[in-house]
């Protein structure tokens, strides 16, 4: 049976650089969970429940979600944590 790999859901924790409005610079370490449009639905609720307890397990609070893989731009993380102060 042939799997697109581009429909996988997939967890992603990333330690970035960002460099605030005021010239501060902090390494956030971002969650993003990807889960694909086109993704089994069974698939989706397994990783969705598994988020949600990795999430809680690790303390993360950057927690961010796309159901593009062409989304995950270095422009998209910013505007996700420009919601952070």
């Amino acid at each position: 049976h042939n799997i697109n790999p581009m429909c996988q859901c997939t967890f992603i924790v990333y330690s970035y650089k960002y460099i605030h409005a005021d010239n501060r610079v902090s390494y956030p370490l971002c969650f993003i969970f990807s889960s694909p449009m086109g993704c089994k639905p069974e698939q989706q609720m397994m990783y969705a429940g598994s988020k949600n307890r990795l999430v809680q397990a690790a303390e993360l609070t950057k927690v961010f979600e796309t159901r593009n893989v062409d989304d995950l731009t270095e422009e998209w993380l910013k505007n996700q944590l420009a919601f952070f102060r």
